[in-house]
């Protein structure tokens, strides 16, 4: 179970496992709790009561600035450090003042995003949001993450620059094998880019299951209507 600030309940009675190496999404309502569930992936909430895990491990019982290195998280709305792209990339793996092992080159983190690599020098405060938003998610890679969360990243962005990015993060997934978790009201995006689907609403589990199965044809009516909806133009926020 989970609570806000106020104490009121946001998540409770949810049990669900998502698939290693694969790209999940969470989708639902607005309220449902999907960004709620996300941010108790990398302890930026605990459960007021039942369990976390990772990698089969209660995540509580991890440091957590050990664990953020190993789950990363992308906003919503990117915020850059001052300075240029290489900057912002190169003070990742010393935050909390204990070296990464082994980060990636600015480089290959830009190559990662599909930014080239004269971004580097580039001031980052003057980039485009979608560029913004690319550098984001390379900072996120500086600690080479096991899993990467990512709170509804094309919000701020639109269609076309949106559906770039969602490609550029299924390449990523495809690529590397990283674990990929991500919040979307856009249920496009899930379609295009997820292989697991988990699906929220009052806090609760609806449905969930590989993405294929889980669009083309859902084991719940309220699944059903929710997709329905986003196909008919009405995706709810």
């Amino acid at each position: 179970m989970n609570q806000d600030k106020a104490g009121r309940r946001v998540l409770s009675d949810l049990s669900v496992s998502l698939p290693k190496g694969g790209f999940s999404t969470l989708i639902g309502p607005s309220g449902a709790g999907k960004t709620s569930l996300l941010r108790l992936l990398n302890r930026l909430d605990d459960p007021a009561s039942g369990t976390v895990c990772f990698m089969g491990r209660p995540i509580a019982d991890a440091p957590v600035r050990a664990l953020r290195r190993e789950v990363g998280f992308v906003f919503q709305t990117p915020s850059m450090f001052p300075g240029t792209v290489a900057q912002n990339l190169l003070i990742v793996p010393t935050l909390g003042g204990q070296a990464a092992a082994d980060p990636p080159s600015v480089g290959e983190a830009l190559r990662q995003v599909e930014l080239d690599t004269d971004f580097e020098h580039r001031i980052a405060a003057e980039l485009s949001g979608g560029e913004k938003q690319r550098v984001a998610l390379a900072r996120a890679l500086m600690t080479r993450p096991r899993i990467l969360l990512l709170d509804e990243p094309t919000a701020a962005l639109d269609p076309e620059v949106a559906e770039q990015l969602m490609l550029t993060l299924r390449r990523l997934r495809e690529d590397s094998g990283l674990t990929i978790v991500m919040v979307t009201h856009r249920l496009s995006e899930a379609r295009l880019a997820s292989t697991y689907a988990v699906m929220l609403e009052a806090g609760r589990l609806v449905e969930a299951g590989p993405a294929d199965r889980f669009f083309s044809t859902p084991a719940t009516a309220r699944t059903r209507e929710f997709i329905t909806a986003g196909r008919q133009g009405s995706e709810p926020a």
